[in-house]
Parts: C-alpha cells; sequence; structure tokens
C-alpha cells in the first residue's frame, strides 16, 4: 500500500512539474524582432576605443551582454570606476527603449525613434527617475555601426535646454561567441 501511494504521489507531482513547464510557457512573452532591436543585440561583446572629454582623449571599455532570457542588453561602460554607468536596452512590445543609470545619480529613459537607417539607432529622451527641473541628465543617445566590428556612440548631455555630446569610438575587442 505505502508503494503504492509513494507512486500516485511520484505521479501527481511529474504531472504538477509538466503543467508547470506548460504554464510557463504560454505566459512567457515573445521579445518582438526589429532592425533597431537586431543592431542592438549586434553589440554584444568586449569594446576597447576612446571618448572626447574637451580635447582630451580618454579610454574607455564597455561590455555588452544579453540578459533576461534574450530580453534586454546590458551596455556596461567603465567598470570599477567612479564614472562607471549602466544601459539596459530592451523591447516594449515593438519599441526599443533604453534606461541610462548615469553617474550623474538619475536615470533617463529613451525610446528609439523611427529611422530608415539600419547602421543608426537614435535615442530620443522620454523621461527619468531623479531628474528635477534644471538637473542635467542625457537627453540624446546616438549608436552608429560602422561595420562589425566598430561602432560609435554619441550620447548627448542636456542641462540648461542646451545638449553637450560626447563622442564614443569604440573597437570590438571580445565576440559574443568568445565569451
Amino acid at each position: 500500500m505505502k508503494r503504492v501511494i509513494a507512486v500516485l504521489v511520484g505521479a501527481f507531482v511529474l504531472g504538477l512539474g509538466i503543467a508547470g513547464a506548460e504554464d510557463h510557457e504560454m505566459h512567457v512573452s515573445k521579445v518582438a524582432s526589429t532592425p533597431q532591436w537586431e543592431s542592438i543585440k549586434s553589440l554584444v561583446g568586449e569594446w576597447d576605443g576612446y571618448h572626447m572629454e574637451g580635447d582630451q582623449k580618454m579610454p574607455t571599455h564597455v561590455a555588452i551582454r544579453m540578459t533576461g532570457d534574450g530580453s534586454a542588453v546590458m551596455h556596461w561602460i567603465d567598470a570599477g570606476t567612479p564614472h562607471e554607468m549602466v544601459t539596459m536596452f530592451h523591447v516594449d512590445k515593438d519599441t526599443l527603449m533604453a534606461t541610462h543609470y548615469c553617474s550623474a545619480h538619475n536615470q533617463p529613459r529613451f525610446v528609439a525613434a523611427p529611422s530608415s537607417d539600419p547602421k543608426t539607432v537614435v535615442f530620443q529622451f522620454k523621461d527619468g527617475t531623479n531628474i528635477r527641473p534644471g538637473d542635467g541628465h542625457m537627453g540624446r543617445l546616438a549608436i552608429t555601426l560602422v561595420d562589425a566590428d566598430h561602432h560609435n556612440e554619441e550620447w548627448g548631455y542636456e542641462l540648461g535646454g542646451k545638449i553637450s555630446s560626447g563622442m564614443f569610438y569604440l573597437t570590438r575587442v571580445k565576440s559574443a561567441a568568445q565569451h
């Protein structure tokens, strides 16, 4: 009798596991594939380069990784430094968005602007957290894919109604396949 009960309990538990897995599959959303999203995903890997601060050429390193079961891309700039920042890219329904976790201690959110140029993805400021009227914040981002191993990023910092741009010139040092 104990064996019969154990078999029945085991079958019941196995059935719950299968039903749970099927239920999970039914509720997992799919990420819409857009040309802009595919462009961002193509950047996964390690990148070295430089950015300009005024007349100074400053070295920089960017690590770009997929996360969230392929639903988000994490762009991690200058890890371990005082100006370390992370930007998370994801698709909301069919709109590519980004949230930038800035060393200015705020979190601007961006929406990709429609574009017919698959090599350039331009993000425009949508809103943000910890941004009071008059506070400086990132107000624009344009990513240009030069080729498979080079891309440029133009970050626009908005303060007092004006945007000053900083350019990053990056070369791939490790692809996603090399991770």
